[in-house]
């Protein structure tokens, strides 16, 4: 709810009365979220007449008084067909908005309001929170019983519609445990389930809201609490700019170690999301269970001629019973086999088809831990459950919440929920290295060894949370694990391999010129043979994909597979790739030219310095995003070609864009006003930018690169900043990551001195 409402001064309560004021009174927990719903009441209370026939009903949050700080109001006023109901409800409805309250209310009588929950299976869910607040109380109860009862008699029928439009849902908002901005009211594991949970216990197919359950749920409550008091308005996406101070009135707190990327950037927002991320899970798996219970009661399975479920051998030791998975009764003995546990995860993923809970806490209390190096039976059931495709994710998560996976990896404790700061991912570390494996299945037929592609694909952020950078603390790791789990030494070491340069291709596609010996040589040198290189492809595209939208494109994966291409023929013959030819069009006929495609621009001009520059401020000038440009001269000619997107989604009037370019190009002052106007009000913010030099990395060039915070027309104000120092640009990089760029200028000339470096690297960074 938005907060308490109490009388003035005056003291005046009367129906419609302006003089009530709402006051921003926070408050986090179950004794203010019932204060919250005691005040509600009293007032609205005082704005229903107390006659017969009307009944004022909560429903919602101040329902099950558990009012938000910033909440609104969920009210049906019940009537008995008395007459004047609709002036009675605007008496009653006005004063709550002029309060400022948001409201949700609805007028029906007795027969509207269970006919409308008969038809809706959302208003019947609502009707169970039905709480009387004020007028006619027998009205009311009769309202409450009958929709409860109604419920109790039709709720296994009417489930399947219930549960289509809650995956619905899941769908469009994501599993909360798993998101790093995830929404507490209607992502999976949320707020909203918890009432599915609470309406299935009602109907009484199993007891849903068990202890766990509800100590979950009330931790959810006070974090939107504590939200809304945090932003000061109703919100329920904990997004990452939010997360310390919501902790910070939870009370939770963090002292993070020092020495590691990840660690500093720790947080005590990351605590909360950690506690999200648990409460969210328990939430989700009580869910399932209710799930299975229900269809279990109303489809009975398939049953034999004496009414008991089927068991039907899927696996060595493995039966499905009444829908779920259990274990062969010639399995259970004094000395279970270790890789019992890995066999019914595996079974579980390619079958899709849960495993029982008294299955799991049985492996969890006696499943014996597996030895090193693990048994092959272990390891090729591992590789199946990485490589299952869907069946993965929901059999993981089964074995995680019964801590079946901590006794596999023993790292996995330290992975579970661990926030990522990079805002290209939108999951948790532990999420994203399941959901790698699941995208990675999709490209085992592209690779010689498909094993090895899952296995790395699912290592290959191990290292997040360690000292040092992830690629290369994770490999030792990874090794190790790999050799644990009874690789021999040469796979072991093409795992750590494959977790160290895990990010080489997609960096160097994007940050360095692909047309450059030095480039395609140093990733042959890198990789070392083509088996390699095809498991980092498919792996890089598996990485891409589990990490969110914004970390792929089709660009990107026209440069990665570009980079691939030449490197497997420098490793394949040794031939690396020869200068490109200019574009014949650019070399002949009168300058200016230009040269517009959907994804290009072509440039030819007078030979002249500052020529990228122009044209990179032009370009954003009509809003189109620099990836790569290249600059060269040819025959008294400047070439300048740029590989280039929309910022916005839309594409720029040709006419006018190439109007503007033959206008720039030859100096005309208005549109370079304009240019240096726009530019220099679009400066980034966020942490200080850096420069830094590569000095082996070209052929004929030094590399500078600028990581700073992106900014429209950031490559305009760097490429004149060196212009004006007099450096000479041949090609530059653009790498856009969420809100930062890492950007590569290809400086033309040996390595300048330590003074030189120097002036340059302040010019570049006063520009930014």
């Amino acid at each position: 709810m938005t907060s308490l409402i109490k009388r003035n001064a005056s003291g005046n309560a009367d129906n419609g009365d302006a003089n009530f004021l709402i006051n921003e009174v926070g408050g986090i927990g179950e004794v203010a979220r019932r204060e919250r719903a005691a005040g509600f009441d009293a007032w609205l209370g005082g704005l229903v007449p107390g006659r017969e026939g009307i009944a004022l009903v909560a429903v919602g949050g101040l329902g099950r008084r558990q009012c938000a700080p910033h909440g609104d109001l969920d009210l049906v006023l019940l009537h008995a067909g008395v007459p004047g109901v609709d002036e009675l409800a605007a008496s009653l409805w006005y004063p709550i908005w002029d309060a400022g309250v948001r409201l949700d209310h609805s007028v029906r009588t007795l027969a509207e309001a269970l006919s409308v929950a008969q038809d809706d299976v959302k208003v019947a869910l609502a009707l169970l929170d039905a709480r009387f607040v004020a007028g006619d109380r027998a009205l009311a109860d009769t309202l409450i019983r009958t929709a409860a009862d109604h419920w109790r008699r039709t709720a296994v029928r009417r489930l399947p519609a219930l549960r289509e439009i809650t995956e619905s849902r899941w769908r469009a908002h994501g599993e909360l445990a798993f998101l790093l901005e995830g929404d507490l009211k209607e992502a999976a594991g949320g707020l909203r389930d918890v009432g599915l949970l609470r309406a299935i216990a009602t109907a009484g197919i199993t007891d849903a809201l068990r202890p766990a359950v509800r100590a979950a749920h009330l931790r959810l409550l006070d974090t939107r609490d504590a939200l809304h008091q945090q932003v000061g308005r109703r919100v329920d996406r904990l997004v990452a700019q939010e997360r310390d101070g919501v902790a910070g009135l939870l009370g939770l707190r963090q002292s993070p170690p020092g020495g590691s990327d990840d660690a500093q950037q720790a947080s005590d927002g990351d605590v909360l999301l950690r506690r999200v991320a648990g409460d969210a899970r328990t939430v989700s798996h009580a869910l399932d269970d209710a799930w299975r219970a229900a269809d279990r009661l109303r489809s009975g399975r398939r049953r034999g001629g004496d009414g008991r479920p089927v068991r039907r051998p899927v696996a060595r030791d493995v039966v499905e019973h009444d829908g779920e998975l259990v274990l062969a009764r010639t399995a259970i003995g004094a000395r279970p086999d270790p890789s019992l546990s890995l066999r019914i995860a595996a079974a579980a993923a390619t079958t899709r088809l849960p495993i029982a809970r008294a299955t799991c806490e049985w492996l969890a209390a006696y499943c014996p831990p597996l030895p090193a190096p693990w048994p092959p039976a272990a390891r090729a059931a591992l590789i199946t459950l990485l490589g299952a495709g869907p069946g993965l994710v929901p059999a993981w998560e089964t074995c995680d919440r019964y801590g079946l996976i901590d006794g596999w990896l023993p790292e996995w404790t330290r992975l579970r929920s661990l926030p990522q700061h990079n805002p290209v991912h939108r999951f948790t570390l532990d999420r994203h290295l399941v959901q790698t494996a699941y995208e990675a299945s999709r490209h085992t037929r592209e690779v010689d060894r498909p094993d090895l592609l899952l296995l790395g694909a699912f290592l290959h952020d191990i290292g997040k949370g360690l000292p040092g950078d992830h690629s290369s603390v994770g490999a030792p790791v990874a090794e190790a694990v790999a050799a644990r789990i009874g690789l021999p030494a040469p796979e072991a070491a093409l795992i750590g391999t494959l977790v160290r340069l895990h990010l080489l291709l997609p960096d160097v596609a994007t940050r360095r010129d692909l047309d450059d010996p030095v480039t395609i040589a140093g990733v042959a040198e890198r990789v070392g043979d083509t088996t390699t290189l095809d498991l980092l492809h498919a792996l890089v595209r598996a990485d891409a994909a589990a990490t969110g939208p914004a970390a792929w494109s089709d660009w990107k994966g026209r440069l990665v597979a570009e980079l691939v291409t030449r490197v497997r023929t420098a490793l394949d013959t040794g031939a690396l790739p020869a200068p490109p030819a200019p574009d014949p069009a650019l070399v002949a006929g009168p300058l200016p030219v230009v040269h517009l495609t959907e994804e290009r621009v072509s440039v030819a001009a007078a030979d002249r310095r500052g020529l990228l520059a122009t044209v990179a401020g032009c370009l954003a000038l009509h809003r189109l995003e620099v990836l790569a440009a290249d600059a060269s001269t040819v025959d008294g000619r400047a070439l300048v070609e740029c590989r280039v997107q929309p910022r916005y989604g839309l594409a720029p009037d040709p006419i006018a864009l190439s109007a503007d370019l033959r206008r720039a190009v030859n100096g005309d002052v208005s549109v370079t006003q304009r240019l240096r106007g726009r530019a220099l009000a679009a400066r980034g913010e966020g942490a200080a930018p850096r420069v830094v030099w590569h000095r082996e990395a070209a052929t004929d060039a030094v590399l500078l690169e600028l990581r700073a915070a992106d900014a429209a027309g950031l490559l305009y104000r760097v490429t004149c900043a060196l212009d004006e120092a007099g450096a000479q640009v041949r090609a530059a990089r653009i790498s856009t990551l969420g809100g930062d760029v890492v950007d590569a200028f290809y400086l033309v000339g040996g390595w300048p001195s330590d003074a030189e470096r120097a002036r340059l690297e302040a010019a570049v960074l006063a520009a930014v």
